[in-house]
């Protein structure tokens, strides 16, 4: 369709680049030679990079599992909660493995362009108990597929996005790849074609039962316009005939205007289906810790809670003979707080009530 071929153009949207694998650092044996490193599944990410030397590594590493963490409880703001930014600088210790790739583009003077990327595979079980441990929502697996039902205007008269012109839509399709989810699109057969009056009323009744062939029955409806110098997006996102939220977005790139419908679902979703973690109820515990005969036993003790990502405060009760007696602030209560002691911690026990904990 010319309309759509015209948006594309307009909306520079992203061409599939010709990719050059770099051989990974001790990770052969992961994948055939001639494989393109790519992440995929919730557990990996990709991150660009200026180097492949070990600071540039760790911080993209960092930068990496936020992505994880991200996709896996679909709160985008998730390297904000309390105890996760502590964790991420941890974050090399839960890397399976790793591979590098370099991408080639086109400059806009026509130069070639490239780029080194990261691509980081995690440990699950670690990356599982670590968000249990801080009291992370866990969006679960597996995930809800919905529809798109978008029209879009460009001047000439709104017309349906479907299955052939996925790439006038793919910074949409992109963006909820990123939030850890994925979004499909009607046929666009004539009879779709004919619902995009429905689509631009916002009608969501007749728009979910043109729906019903297709599983599930969740549909993202919006139609896209040109407003006020750039482009705005208006949104609907309804799931089993019921509308979770409606939202607008606007841009002077449509890129970016149409993108934040993929948001608006991610979050619709998340506080619908999302499990907060397993590992306790956040509060204020009273714990004892015996074993404190000197100064330096007290400086360990504080050393260790200090770096607990669990623990947000340290408040003295009383101290008598070798015991200290705190009340801890924690993310996610006392289960949380004994996984996060790990093998090599100073500290062992924890029966009782309150519990009682020993220094080594």
């Amino acid at each position: 369709m010319r309309w759509m071929r015209a948006f594309v153009f307009a909306a520079a949207t992203l061409v599939a680049a010709s990719w050059t694998a770099i051989p990974a650092q001790a990770q052969s044996g992961l994948r055939t030679e001639g494989d393109v490193a790519a992440a995929r599944g919730t557990y990996e990410a990709e991150v660009p990079v200026n180097g492949q030397g070990e600071a540039e590594r760790n911080g993209a590493f960092a930068r990496a599992l936020g992505q994880v963490l991200a996709k896996m409880s679909g709160d985008r703001a998730v390297t904000g909660r309390p105890g996760v930014g502590q964790e991420l600088r941890n974050a090399r210790n839960l890397v399976d493995s790793y591979d590098y790739r370099q991408d080639q583009g086109t400059s806009p003077s026509g130069a070639p362009t490239f780029r080194t990327t990261l691509i980081v595979r995690f440990d699950p079980e670690g990356v599982d108990g670590m968000a249990a441990v801080l009291g992370l929502p866990v969006w679960p697996q597996p995930r809800p597929k919905p529809v798109v039902w978008l029209a879009i205007n460009d001047g000439s008269g709104p017309r349906l996005v479907g299955l052939q012109q996925a790439n006038a839509v793919r910074p949409l399709l992109s963006r909820a790849q990123d939030r850890g989810y994925s979004l499909g699109l009607p046929t666009g057969n004539a009879a779709e074609q004919a619902l995009v009056g429905a689509i631009w009323r916002q009608d969501t009744a007749a728009v979910a039962r043109a729906s019903s062939r297709y599983s599930p029955p969740m549909q993202l409806i919006g139609k896209l316009y040109r407003a006020k110098g750039g482009w705005t997006a208006d949104w609907v996102f309804v799931d089993g005939g019921k509308v979770l939220s409606t939202w607008s977005t606007s841009d002077t790139d449509a890129r970016r205007a149409m993108a934040g419908g993929a948001d608006g679902t991610a979050d619709a979703l998340v506080k619908r289906y999302a499990k907060r973690g397993t590992a306790g109820p956040a509060g204020t515990y009273r714990v004892v810790f015996a074993g404190i005969r000197s100064t330096d036993d007290y400086l360990r003790l504080m050393g260790q809670l200090q770096k607990m990502a669990v623990v947000r405060r340290i408040t003295p009760v009383r101290a008598s003979g070798d015991t200290l007696e705190l009340d801890l602030e924690l993310i996610s209560g006392l289960s949380g707080f004994r996984r996060m002691l790990g093998d090599d911690s100073p500290l062992v026990g924890g029966e009782g009530e309150p519990p009682v904990f020993r220094l080594k």
